[in-house]
């Protein structure tokens, strides 16, 4: 008895796996309904300052909204091996991290390890200063910095990742875009990418076409919605508290929960399963609507139950 036990556990295990990192929902089916559906998990900067307050309490709401995964953004004192922890207990998938390029230039082995340590997949470069942007004095410095980064995660069993903004969408002197140079420079098995459908969109491309043009080559991808009217004025980049300088405020751009902007969310989904895309990752930089960022996190699930994009309950 124990031994017929033990087998049916570990078919379980095995069952799981195969549904995509979603839990498994009813009796005989895949996560409750959920063939054809990519797992979705939250970038924690949405909830950066509950993080920051409650870490663990923040990843159980996360949960609790009918999140499967997290990606990181800041662990906040906490040590790898009690966050690895903190998500089996909680049933939530560590998928990835957002880490500073520069934390990863000053000790890249730390940094894998302790994430490695956490159980995430996929290191991430989030953003990148002026001087290593399109046209920037470090440029091309960077592009080498990143495939020596790439070498370090594929040897360690990790996958590293660019996340864009807008202005990848630079063009160089060849008449290339910054991003797409950066892609064509690093080989696939050392950078993979992670393309942020707001700054794809607000660049002026069409998120859907250029997910597709990177198929094979996007296993994570960041649902991102926002309203903008007239013409833009101020520093969208300064609403996450970024070129401190420049305008704080703009009346022409807001990020938004999903559903709640300009965004073709099904046509973006669509294409990242037709792009071989494992991970759909919701982020929303700053809160809007009168909400707050874990209300925000709430509604963008609820239109992603409502289109069908999640496990049946």
């Amino acid at each position: 008895m124990k031994k017929f036990t033990t087998l049916l556990m570990a078919a379980a295990a095995l069952f799981m796996v195969a549904c995509g990192g979603n839990a498994q929902k009813k009796d005989g089916e895949c996560c409750g309904g959920c063939e054809g559906k990519l797992p979705i998990a939250l970038q924690l900067y949405t909830v950066r300052g509950d993080m920051e307050q409650d870490f663990k309490g923040t990843l159980q709401k996360v949960k609790a909204l009918g999140y499967d995964g997290v990606e990181f953004a800041g662990l906040f004192n906490n040590a790898p091996a009690d966050i690895n922890a903190m998500c089996k207990e909680i049933g939530l998938v560590p998928i990835s991290a957002h880490v500073p390029l520069a934390e990863m230039l000053a000790d890249v082995d730390k940094v894998i390890a302790d994430y490695k340590a956490i159980g995430c997949e996929y290191i991430v470069v989030p953003y990148v200063t002026e001087e290593r942007r399109p046209g920037g004095d470090k440029f091309f410095q960077m592009v080498d910095e990143i495939r020596a980064i790439g070498e370090k995660c594929k040897a360690a069993g990790l996958t590293l990742l660019y996340h864009n903004h807008d202005f990848e969408f630079k063009k160089l002197e060849s008449g290339e875009y910054g991003l797409d140079y950066l892609y064509a420079n690093v080989p696939a098995d050392l950078l993979q990418t992670e393309l942020d459908q707001c700054w794809v969109k607000y660049s002026g491309l069409d998120p859907v076409e250029y997910l597709k043009k990177y198929t094979g080559r996007a296993p994570v991808v960041h649902l991102k919605d926002f309203h903008i009217e007239g013409k833009q004025e101020g520093d969208p980049y300064a609403l996450i508290g970024l070129n401190e300088n420049e305008t704080k405020k703009s009346s022409a751009f807001e990020f938004r929960p999903l559903g709640n902007g300009v965004q073709d969310i099904p046509s973006i989904i669509a294409a990242a399963k037709e792009a071989g895309s494992k991970w759909l990752v919701v982020e929303q930089d700053q809160p809007s609507m009168g909400k707050t960022p874990i209300e925000c996190a709430a509604t963008s699930m609820e239109y992603l139950k409502s289109i069908g994009a999640v496990c049946a309950e």
